[in-house]
């Protein structure tokens, strides 16, 4: 499998998992996600999956200033419906990093370790996702403007001949790589913008 160069020079995501640390699937329970992670989850690179990303470092970033998050003890809400436009994506990599579920994730052993329950949607919150410690309560609503990182104006033009299939060789090209250029830019100059990645606390 070959990402492009670029999702190596993206953030990582470190977390402590205490049921990877129980069950031995990593020492001290320590994880790290790459937005090469997200990608393998999601299918595909776009601003929408690196936006959901970015979204969760910061929140993660800013409830455990001096610690590593702790996976599986994050509650989750989105402000949208489950099956509205993107929010099932943004869920599943927030999600993938913090362990939280709605109803279909590890039932837990004896009391301990479960992680359902902490994942709900069509929350009444001012931002597009709220992350919350269970441990203390503490919460950060998060909005990614992803208008700030705008597409290339040729993919307009260049979309819609690459799904009918009219699109050349290198107008498909092309297409490939101004999309991707917009994930990068998101990626590796915008991911510490706080008027990208909005944080309210």
């Amino acid at each position: 499998m070959h990402f492009p160069e670029f999702f190596d020079a993206a953030p990582r995501i470190t977390v402590r998992d205490p049921l990877a640390r129980f069950l031995g699937a990593a020492e001290d329970g320590v994880i790290d996600y790459t937005y090469g992670d997200a990608v393998r989850l999601a299918g595909h690179s776009c601003p929408t999956v690196a936006g959901a990303y970015l979204m969760t470092r910061a929140a993660l970033r800013a409830l455990y200033p001096e610690a590593l998050p702790e996976r599986g003890g994050i509650r989750v809400e989105l402000r949208d419906e489950q099956l509205a436009g993107v929010t099932g994506v943004v869920a599943n990599v927030a999600s993938l990093v913090t362990g939280a579920t709605h109803d279909t994730g590890f039932k837990g052993i004896g009391g301990h370790f479960d992680r359902r329950g902490l994942l709900f949607f069509g929350a009444d919150i001012p931002g597009q996702i709220r992350f919350t410690r269970v441990d203390t309560g503490a919460s950060v609503t998060v909005f990614a403007r992803l208008d700030r990182v705008p597409s290339d104006p040729r993919i307009v033009s260049l979309l819609p001949r690459c799904l009918g299939g009219s699109a050349t060789a290198d107008e498909a090209a092309l297409f490939r790589s101004l999309w991707q250029d917009r994930v990068r830019t998101l990626l590796v100059e915008h991911a510490e913008d706080p008027e990208t990645i909005v944080v309210q606390r």
